[in-house]
């Protein structure tokens, strides 16, 4: 059943007439294609690859983005991006927003919240899941959701979030990512070498991000055991879903979900 869900996220907003060309350089998708009203997501790495952020990039204007990632990932994506910003015309600052997650709409509910001025995909496009700012949207249209109805379609979306399932140790790879928030034709960026050097060569990460069956009593942070061996951790746990790290050497079909 359909339902909405406010939360707090941070903001980064970055203006001047080489903002495009800045956030094309730094950021791991393409965002010189990106139109004005257009939104996609993007990972934010380190020069060693490892990840800072996941933001969703929005063009207010030519000269103006706002980027929105996890709470509490702000500030560490604004000095991330600030220690790249050398002779570039921009501004970059940060505060936060609330915004009302709609989630379970059905395809027809979708399109009609999609015409919300700040509504903007979020997640997957086959999760009909869109994001509005929270004082945008008339909260009498859909049914309040808890915050264990957003983690349970969150999970069973395969969605990660920052600090939970991928943390600035992950790489793009391990996070299931890379289809929505990677470009493999753009120019270069820092982390750019590992992502490319990975995919040129097919290699897969040592443990990547996988829905399962949770077993009774799972909680987040506790091993995976399979035939009595480790075979992952456990990052998000709901219900008798869950998000877990799985091995890559771990034979783990029986317990996927979707495999």
């Amino acid at each position: 059943m359909a339902f909405y869900f406010e939360q707090v996220r941070d903001v980064l907003r970055v203006d001047g007439v080489d903002a495009r060309k800045f956030l094309q350089s730094q950021l791991a998708n393409d965002i010189t294609s990106l139109k004005i009203d257009e939104s996609r997501y993007s990972l934010l790495l380190e020069p060693t690859g490892k990840i800072t952020s996941l933001l969703r990039v929005r063009c207010e204007s030519e000269e103006s983005f706002v980027l929105d990632c996890d709470a509490g990932f702000g500030e560490v994506s604004a000095t991330r991006l600030k220690r790249f910003k050398i002779r570039i015309k921009c501004e970059i600052a940060t505060t936060t927003q609330k915004f009302a997650a709609l989630r379970g709409l059905l395809a027809a509910d979708h399109a009609k919240f999609s015409e919300l001025s700040s509504a903007m995909p979020a997640w997957r496009a086959s999760d009909f899941a869109l994001d509005v700012v929270a004082t945008d949207f008339d909260c009498s249209l859909l049914r309040e959701g808890s915050q264990a109805d957003f983690e349970l379609a969150r999970v069973r979306a395969v969605w990660p979030i920052m600090g939970v399932d991928m943390t600035s140790d992950s790489v793009p790879s391990e996070t299931g990512l890379t289809d929505v928030a990677v470009s493999f034709t753009k120019g270069c960026y820092p982390g750019q070498e590992l992502v490319e050097r990975m995919d040129s060569r097919g290699a897969t990460a040592p443990r990547s991000l996988r829905l399962i069956r949770a077993v009774a009593g799972a909680r987040a942070g506790e091993p995976v055991i399979l035939d009595a061996q480790v075979v992952g951790i456990y990052t998000s746990v709901c219900q008798e879903f869950a998000l877990a790290l799985i091995k890559r050497s771990a034979d783990s079909r029986s317990i996927e979900i979707g495999s």
